[in-house]
C-alpha cells in the first residue's frame, strides 16, 4: 500500500513540477536570470540584491544548481548546431532539475531521520503528499534548496554523533561543506543547525581532531565561495585583490536584515506571524495535529528541534513569509501521524486545494505568456505588464526584439498614461507597437474594449489558468462579487493598444 502511494504522489510531484504557475519574483529573479543573460545572452535584468554596492547574495551556491545544468545545455546545442536552446527547454529542465533533488536527496534525507523502521514509509509519504513537497521544492527557490540542505545537515549530525568509534574525516568535511553552502545560500540557514549542532560539542571534546578537520574544511570552503563571489563581482579582480578586498555576502545580507528601516521595504509583520498564519498555511491540519500531540506528547527529537528553534529565531526578525519556513515542513511532518479517517480526508482536501492553487493558477499566465510573447508580439515591440508578478525576461530567448516595462501595480490611470506615451499620435508611423499584459478580471480595462477612447485595446491572446490573489477586495467590492471577478474572469490576457483615428 505505502509503495503504490508514494508512486502516485511521485507522480503528482511531476505533474506540479512541470506546470508554470509563479510562486513569487524570487524564483526566477535570484536563480535563472542571473545566469541566463551571461550563458545564452537572452535579456536579463540582475535584481538589486546583485546591483547595490554591498551585494547581498552569493554567486556560490547557484553555481551547482542553474549554471551548471544551463551551461551543460548550452555546451550541448553548441557541439550539435548553431544557436542557443530555447527558453522554454532552458525553464523546464532547472524545474526538473529542483524535482530530482526534492525526490532523491529530501525524501533520502527523510528516511534516515525518522528512526522506526516502522514509521518510515509512513512519514515519507506524508511528506511527499504535501503540496510544499509538489510546489515550493520543485521550484527554483533557495528556500528549497535550503531544506535539502538543512535535512542533510541533521543527518550528518546525527551519523557523527552515532558513530562512537572511530571519526570520519569525509563526514566532517561534507558537513563543512553543507555548513558553508547553507550561510552563503541563506543566512536563515544557522537558525536550523546551531541547536541540534550543541550535541557535537561532546563529540568534539572527545576528538579534538573532529573539531580540527571541521574547522579547516569550513575555513577552505570559504574561502573559495568568498573567492568565487568576489570573482563574479568584480571581474577584473586579481587573486591577490581578492584577497585584499573581498566581498563576503553573507556579512553584507546580515546587515541589510538587521536594519527595520531595509526590512520595512519588504513588508513588517508582527512576531507571532510565522508560529501562527504562516506554519498553517505550509501544513494546513497537520499543524492542529502537531500542537495538540504537544500537549499530550512532547516531541523531543531532533527534527522538532530544529524546527521550533528555527522558528522561534526567525520570529524575532519583523519580516516574516511562509517560504522562510520551508526547512520546517518536511521536519515537522516526520514528527507526526495522521490516521484517523477524519483527519485523512481533510490532509487530503487541503493538500489537494493548496496544490491547484499554488501549483497551477497562481500567477500561471506569468511564464506562459512570456514564453508566447515573441510570436504574438510584432517587432519590434514595446509590452507594459499590468498588475502581475514581474515577468522574467529571460524567457523572452535571445532572438526577441521586446522591450518590457513593469508597472505592477500601479493605478489604471497611470498604467493608462504610460500607454498613451508610447503610442503614436494619428497619423505619424509607429517606431514600436505597444501591447498590454494584464489579468482579465481587471475591470478598468472593460472601457477601452471596443469603445469610443482615445486608446483601444484588441485582444490578441489569453491564458486561462491565472489568478491575481493580488486584486482581491473584500472590504470595497464584497466577497461574493470579488471572488466571481478574480475567480469567474480567471485569465492573463494580452491586448494590442491603438489610437483612435476616426
Amino acid at each position: 500500500m505505502w509503495r503504490r502511494a508514494y508512486l502516485l504522489l511521485l507522480l503528482i510531484r511531476v505533474y506540479f513540477a512541470l506546470s508554470p504557475s509563479y510562486l513569487h519574483p524570487d524564483e526566477n529573479f535570484q536563480g535563472p536570470e542571473v545566469f541566463a543573460g551571461r550563458i545564452f545572452s537572452y535579456p536579463s535584468k540582475l535584481p538589486w540584491e546583485f546591483t547595490v554596492e554591498n551585494p547581498i547574495r552569493s554567486i556560490f551556491p547557484l553555481w551547482a544548481t542553474y549554471e551548471l545544468p544551463m551551461s551543460l545545455l548550452q555546451w550541448f546545442y553548441t557541439e550539435t548546431g548553431p544557436g542557443s536552446p530555447p527558453p522554454h527547454l532552458v525553464y523546464y529542465v532547472l524545474r526538473g532539475g529542483m524535482f530530482l533533488l526534492s525526490f532523491v536527496l529530501e525524501d533520502w534525507a527523510i528516511y534516515e531521520l525518522v528512526p522506526s523502521p516502522r514509521h518510515r514509509r509512513a512519514t515519507v509519504v506524508l511528506v511527499a503528499s504535501s503540496y510544499v513537497t509538489w510546489t515550493y521544492q520543485t521550484h527554483t527557490f533557495s528556500n528549497s534548496l535550503e531544506t535539502l540542505l538543512v535535512a542533510w545537515g541533521l543527518v550528518l549530525i546525527r551519523r557523527i554523533v552515532e558513530n562512537k568509534r572511530r571519526s570520519s574525516f569525509f563526514s566532517h568535511a561534507v558537513l563543512a561543506f553543507i555548513a558553508v553552502v547553507g550561510v552563503f545560500n541563506r543566512i536563515t540557514f544557522p537558525a536550523f543547525l546551531i541547536i541540534p549542532g550543541l550535541q557535537l560539542l561532546p563529540h568534539f571534546q572527545r576528538k579534538p581532531t573532529s573539531l580540527a578537520a571541521f574547522v579547516i574544511f569550513g575555513l577552505l570552503f570559504s574561502a573559495i565561495a568568498i573567492a568565487t563571489d568576489t570573482a563574479f563581482y568584480r571581474p577584473t579582480s586579481s587573486l591577490l585583490e581578492i584577497f585584499r578586498n573581498p566581498i563576503i555576502t553573507p556579512l553584507n545580507n546580515l546587515l541589510y536584515n538587521s536594519s527595520t528601516s531595509n526590512l520595512a521595504q519588504h513588508g513588517l509583520h508582527p512576531h507571532y506571524q510565522h508560529f501562527t498564519a504562516n506554519l498553517f498555511q505550509l501544513l494546513g491540519p497537520a499543524y492542529i495535529v502537531m500542537l495538540l500531540s504537544l500537549f499530550s506528547k512532547p516531541m523531543r527529537n531532533i527534527r522538532a528541534l530544529s524546527a521550533f528553534s528555527a522558528t522561534a529565531l526567525l520570529s524575532l526578525f519583523p519580516h516574516q513569509e511562509p517560504r522562510f519556513l520551508l526547512p520546517c515542513v518536511p521536519l515537522l511532518l516526520s514528527c507526526i501521524q495522521i490516521k484517523k479517517p477524519l483527519l485523512l480526508t481533510v490532509w487530503i482536501i487541503f493538500n489537494a486545494a493548496m496544490g491547484f492553487l499554488m501549483g497551477v493558477y497562481h500567477q500561471g499566465g506569468v511564464v506562459p505568456t512570456q514564453l508566447a510573447m515573441p510570436g504574438i508580439a510584432f517587432a519590434p515591440a514595446t509590452v507594459f505588464w499590468w498588475k502581475t508578478y514581474s515577468p522574467p525576461l529571460w524567457l523572452l530567448g535571445s532572438n526577441s526584439q521586446i522591450t518590457t516595462h513593469d508597472l505592477m501595480g500601479s493605478p489604471g490611470q497611470e498604467m493608462m498614461h504610460n500607454l498613451n506615451l508610447s503610442v503614436p499620435e494619428c497619423g505619424l508611423r509607429p517606431s514600436t507597437y505597444t501591447y498590454l499584459v494584464a489579468p482579465t478580471s481587471a475591470e478598468f480595462l472593460d472601457d477601452y474594449l471596443g469603445k469610443e477612447k482615445n486608446l483601444q485595446l484588441k485582444p490578441l491572446w489569453s491564458y486561462r489558468n491565472h489568478l491575481n490573489l493580488d486584486d482581491m477586495d473584500f472590504a470595497e467590492d464584497g466577497v461574493l462579487p470579488t471572488l466571481k471577478r478574480v475567480v469567474g474572469r480567471r485569465g492573463l490576457g494580452v491586448w494590442a493598444v491603438h489610437r483612435s483615428c476616426n
